[in-house]
């Protein structure tokens, strides 16, 4: 029994370390196999996330839309290069700067030549035409304003001589041509007026001479004001990288319809882009290409007033806080807005019905207005409501720069405190400031000087800017004349008959 106990225990023991054998070796051949190069792929591509369709699906249909938004705008739009010829006198001294030490020599022949300087430019533009073999290309006035040669290179790499048909400083709006038998789609022009801050805004152009560069962002913000040069226009505001050569170059929606024309950004560094692009509304435009195709020019319409945004205390000397438009500070006499019934301290609110929130919309709504339009001006004056009508004349820059017309042809400005404090008034001191008087006005042949304290009108006591404007209305109807203080002298002006 014994010995059989002990065979059985002597199986057992066997059977145990069998087993154990087993599955060591199981567990190093596992080892192994995961450690080959076919299993740790295996694992990796167990350990991806899938995509999921849905959204990779909306990431290509997005992808998509950008290229076929480059297919459908590229062709239209071109690089455009300049060329700008100055003839200089240069001066030959033979080495020695004579004239530094000696002072100016006589001419012996050997001086007063000329060279020509060449310098180059360039630009972006929209093909927006095509008549014929004629292509016309919307640009920026900047980029071809003073050149002597305007090249087009399309998308496709050709070259062509173009023209100069028309350009517009006050709108930064140019437009040339140029002739060819190869078909060019002139680009689809959008509607401006239906943009929302966040749609997708696209950048075409040519920034550094990089052509046909194509890149996105968003409308940042709409009706920008505050261009360079004086543009009159306002802007839409983008993200879009834009860069030296884009302007003149097209800003377009997802459809691929230009919205805009690239003109400026603002950079805080040498002029790179930082995300602050700006574009004049195609619908700013769209006058303005038939007028440069008739005629070559851009025609104005002129309503004859002198306009001002007021200050924080004349809006709230004049009752018009909260109120958004153009204050009519000085209007041309015999103007249009004159023989309409506007007057100096009329503040324009709307035209047509559609509001006018600053200077710059106004400005650009009346210049938009064609010659022997009836307009209607909503208004404000002495704090209330009122329209008038008034029939639109065109604009003659020689007429609208003549200040003899200009009434009254002074600026003022309500005394605040400061300036109270700056000229040692007493707290209870009235009247109004001069803070510009143009010359050969009516304000300039009476004498008024800068820095006058206007305290009367045809005699009658002006107390805040608000009573200055009524006096001009109701006491100035044939002649005019102020009482001032000028520094410790109070005295009259000059009597002005109209």
């Amino acid at each position: 029994m014994l010995t059989q106990k002990l065979a059985s225990k002597n199986f057992f023991v066997f059977n145990l370390v069998l087993i154990g054998a087993i599955f060591g070796f199981s567990l190093a051949f596992l080892s192994f196999s995961c450690s080959t190069p076919q299993a740790k792929t295996a694992r990796a591509q167990q350990s991806v996330v899938a995509i999921p369709p849905d959204a990779l699906a909306l990431a290509e249909g997005l992808q998509n839309a950008f290229s076929a938004v480059a297919d459908k705008v590229l062709p239209s739009v071109v690089e455009l290069k300049t060329v700008s010829v100055q003839r200089r006198q240069i001066q030959n001294y033979n080495g020695i700067p004579w004239e530094y030490f000696f002072g100016p020599q006589q001419d012996n022949g050997s001086n007063g030549q000329e060279r020509e300087y060449r310098s180059q430019g360039l630009g972006s533009g929209i093909i927006v035409r095509k008549d014929k073999d004629t292509y016309y290309v919307l640009t920026n006035n900047h980029v071809v304003e003073d050149v002597n040669e305007i090249s087009v290179i399309t998308n496709d790499g050709k070259e062509y001589t173009a023209e100069m048909v028309g350009k517009d400083q006050r709108k930064d709006l140019a437009m040339v041509s140029f002739k060819t038998g190869e078909l060019y789609p002139p680009a689809i022009l959008g509607d401006s007026d239906a943009l929302r801050v966040g749609d997708w805004a696209i950048a075409v152009g040519s920034p550094l001479g990089f052509m046909s560069s194509v890149t996105k962002g968003i409308v940042s913000a709409l009706g920008r004001t505050g261009g360079p040069g004086n543009n009159i226009n306002d802007f839409i505001q983008t993200d879009a990288s834009i860069n030296q050569g884009n302007s003149g170059g097209a800003l377009v929606n997802i459809r691929g319809e230009v919205i805009g024309i690239n003109t400026w950004i603002a950079s805080s560094s040498n002029g790179g882009s930082v995300g602050l692009g700006f574009a004049i509304p195609i619908n700013n435009t769209k006058r303005s290409i038939d007028e440069f195709i008739n005629s070559g020019e851009i025609r104005y319409g002129w309503l004859g007033v002198s306009l001002t945004e007021p200050d924080r205390e004349t809006v709230l000397a004049m009752g018009l806080d909260g109120k958004r438009g153009a204050l009519a500070a000085q209007v041309f006499m015999d103007s249009p807005a004159n023989k309409g019934g506007i007057q100096p301290g009329d503040f324009i609110t709307h035209i047509n019905g559609r509001e006018v929130r600053t200077v710059n919309a106004l400005t650009l709504a009346v210049g938009d207005l064609q010659p022997g339009d009836q307009a209607t001006f909503t208004l404000i004056r002495d704090g209330a409501v009122r329209e008038v009508t008034v029939r639109i004349d065109i604009r003659d820059d020689a007429i609208a720069a003549d200040n003899k017309k200009l009434w009254p042809g002074v600026y003022v400005t309500p005394l605040t405190q400061t300036i109270r404090d700056s000229l040692k008034l007493d707290r209870n001191a009235q009247g109004v400031i001069a803070v510009q008087v143009s010359a050969n006005s009516p304000a300039g042949i009476m004498g008024l000087q800068l820095q006058d304290r206007i305290v009367s009108v045809n005699g009658e006591p002006v107390r805040d800017i608000a009573s200055f404007y009524r006096l001009l209305r109701e006491k100035a109807g044939k002649e005019l004349w102020f009482e001032v203080v000028r520094g410790s002298s109070t005295l009259e002006t000059l009597k002005y008959k109209r």
